[in-house]
């Protein structure tokens, strides 16, 4: 009997082993979200990677503190979709401290507007005299498109820009790039801007930086229902000082400097380990 119930006990061990085996196989595929991104300052704040449960939102599972858990994982809630993983900070309340840039940058002391965009961190700054004013996620380029690094300026702006060679995914409709900044035109004359695009919590351009523009996902996609979300648009009046209708490309001979550092994160589908559970709705 002692035998027998030895050989039971290492058949169940060996099941559970390998169906540990087969989640852990599957999971980056089916999981694949902002915890296969890792970012320098995660490590700030404690948090579990945690699965978006059927029917609910950024909305429903965070309340009030919705908008600091999307930009905490640099994504939209058009892509925040049941199923996909996502990082939960143990405390709700450590978002609204949240900022993985610099209070003050040096470099910028002397400019009245300056932009530093860190790629490990996918996250922009806007400073003013080396103090921060406010930051916002981005969804740079990588791998093939990554984007350049560096020290460049804004030179023009664009309250209305489209792309000359991507559509809007299942259509033949130019991709909007609306409240577009060109900081660089390459040797190629490509040129590279920060424009408003979808955020889906990882690097995802094609070489530009994309800034969080729900009401072209509204107008694009028909999500969100209610757009909330528009750094793009919050940093283009911020550059150019003020709204504008201008439908012409707006020279910049003076604009803001940048600074481009790092480089943009890559996915690694062995960080979904981390932790994984169901979410459930804040009370």
């Amino acid at each position: 009997m002692l035998r027998l119930w030895v050989v039971r006990v290492a058949i169940i061990a060996m099941v559970v082993t390998v169906f540990l085996a087969i989640s852990q196989a599957e999971s980056p595929k089916k999981h694949r979200g902002p915890c296969e991104i890792h970012y320098p300052s995660d490590a700030t704040l404690e948090w579990d990677c945690r699965i978006i449960p059927s029917g609910e939102s950024l909305e429903t599972i965070f309340g009030e503190y919705w908008v600091e858990a999307a930009r905490f994982n640099r994504i939209d809630r058009r892509h925040a979709r049941p199923g996909l993983s996502i990082k939960v900070p143990r405390r709700l309340e450590d978002l609204a401290q949240f900022t993985p840039l610099p209070l003050v940058y040096p470099p910028g002391e002397l400019n009245k507007k300056f932009i530093l965009i860190d790629l490990n961190e996918q996250f922009l700054g806007a400073y003013e005299f080396g103090a921060l004013r406010f930051a916002t996620p981005i969804a740079s380029g990588n791998g093939p498109n990554e984007t350049p690094t560096g020290a460049f300026r804004v030179t023009a702006a664009h309250l209305q820009h489209q792309s000359g060679l991507y559509t809007v995914e299942g259509t033949d409709r130019p991709y909007p790039m609306d409240y577009a900044l060109r900081f660089h035109v390459n040797r190629e004359g490509v040129s590279y801007w920060i424009h408003g695009r979808d955020m889906p919590g990882y690097p995802a351009s094609h070489g530009c930086i994309g800034l969080y523009d729900e009401s072209m996902q509204k107008e694009q996609y028909g999500a969100s229902k209610d757009p909330e979300l528009n750094d793009a648009r919050k940093l283009f009046v911020w550059v150019l000082g003020g709204e504008t209708d201008e439908e012409r490309v707006i020279p910049l001979p003076h604009g803001p400097r940048i600074h481009i550092i790092g480089q943009a994160p890559v996915i690694c589908p062995h960080l979904l380990g981390h932790r994984f559970s169901s979410l459930t709705p804040t009370s």
